[in-house]
């Protein structure tokens, strides 16, 4: 069997290596079923929704692509650059709406990054509790895929290729057998960008149809949040220096590669290519026209996907004394660290799941009980 350290620190994470099925025959195993992950599983039915019932969304919704940006000026970086001075208006509503495709598509290789990752955390946790909630994430970021594939389908007719640093970050956590990095990798960080994402989205969109999408999957992704801070609870205040820090380092790596390479024009350059641009020059007037001052004024923004993605490792304890001033370059750590443990978007899941509610029960309503997400991390 493959040697794997994992960072054990509660029983419920227990796991195995990926290739010790063996291990799932034990026959002790399957009573040793911890309750920590009981209320997230059991909410499942709250909000479960289904991409291709037309009753909880219909992506045959027009919306008017050739004269209409789907995502505000405002969230399209490159306008704020002299390349893009030269077109049209026509070809800024055509360009917005190919760097919302860009997002979109991004989004949408997360998705499947996500179901792989929680599908190979069926393979590796030992617990049954823990390999029930995974099996359930797994499920539903299956329909996270086939709802933002349709959605894109009837915007764009097929997504773009993923860039190349996500699409590395996602093959390491989900190639990854240690667990620490599988939940801190896509749980906190991934998630994170994601809810932030989503958010922004919700929030700005002048799209109804993405408006809607948008909701629908946060009430399934703020759970998934949660798992990791369950993981994050139980673990990070038992973790040696040495594991602690091993911990912190790897996802500073992870923020840092995702801040500077995410957005980054070559990430991008098959757009570019599509307006006559050239995505090395797009990058020299990037690097001259956003500073640093400019991303700190970014991240006040409460939706911003980094701010939300540095207060998800702060809340759970992954950003300390030592690391703290590399995220402060960009966000004020106190006025962080005041901010309730509620996260970005967690009102908007809410309202969600009652809208949910009211299909899958319908007048019954002993069953439209009121949803916390925060219950479900206690």
């Amino acid at each position: 069997m493959s040697e794997v350290r994992q960072i054990t620190k509660d029983e419920a994470y227990d796991a195995v290596a990926p290739d010790d099925f063996p291990a799932m025959l034990d026959v002790e195993r399957y009573g040793n079923r911890s309750t920590a992950f009981d209320k997230i599983i059991s909410a499942t039915h709250d909000h479960f929704w289904d991409p291709l019932d037309l009753k909880y969304i219909d992506f045959s919704e027009p919306f008017d692509m050739e004269n209409n940006m789907v995502i505000p000026e405002e969230l399209i970086m490159e306008f704020r650059l002299p390349s893009f001075d030269k077109l049209t208006q026509k070809q800024r509503v055509k360009f917005a709406n190919e760097q919302a495709r860009w997002m979109l598509s991004s989004i949408l290789h997360g998705e499947q990054g996500a179901l792989a990752l929680s599908a190979s955390l069926c393979h590796i946790l030992r617990d049954p509790g823990a390999q029930e909630y995974a099996a359930n994430q797994t499920r539903e970021e299956a329909r996270h895929v086939t709802a933002f594939s349709r959605y894109i389908q009837a915007r764009w007719g097929k997504p773009l290729r993923v860039g190349e640093t996500l699409g590395n970050l996602l093959t390491d956590i989900v190639g990854a057998p240690e667990v620490y990095k599988k939940v801190v990798g896509m749980q906190m960080l991934v998630e994170g960008l994601a809810m932030g994402a989503f958010a922004t989205f919700y929030a700005k969109s002048t799209d109804p149809l993405m408006v809607k999408l948008m909701q629908l999957v946060m009430t399934d992704e703020a759970f998934h949040h949660k798992f990791g801070k369950i993981w994050a609870d139980r673990t990070i205040p038992k973790l040696s220096e040495e594991e602690q820090n091993l911990i912190e380092d790897w996802a500073a790596s992870c923020f840092q590669t995702l801040l500077f390479n995410l957005v980054n024009p070559e990430q991008k350059k098959v757009i570019y290519a599509e307006f006559g641009l050239d995505w090395q020059q797009i990058m020299n007037e990037m690097i001259e026209a956003v500073t640093d001052e400019d991303r700190r004024k970014d991240m006040q923004e409460g939706t911003n996907i980094f701010r939300v993605l540095i207060k998800t490792l702060l809340k759970a304890g992954i950003i300390t004394d030592r690391t703290k001033d590399f995220y402060a370059t960009y966000v004020d750590m106190e006025e962080l660290r005041g901010e309730g443990d509620r996260m970005v978007g967690d009102d908007i899941a809410e309202d969600g799941i009652r809208f949910l509610q009211k299909i899958n029960f319908g007048t019954n309503t002993d069953a439209l009980k009121n949803i916390s997400l925060s219950s479900a991390a206690e």
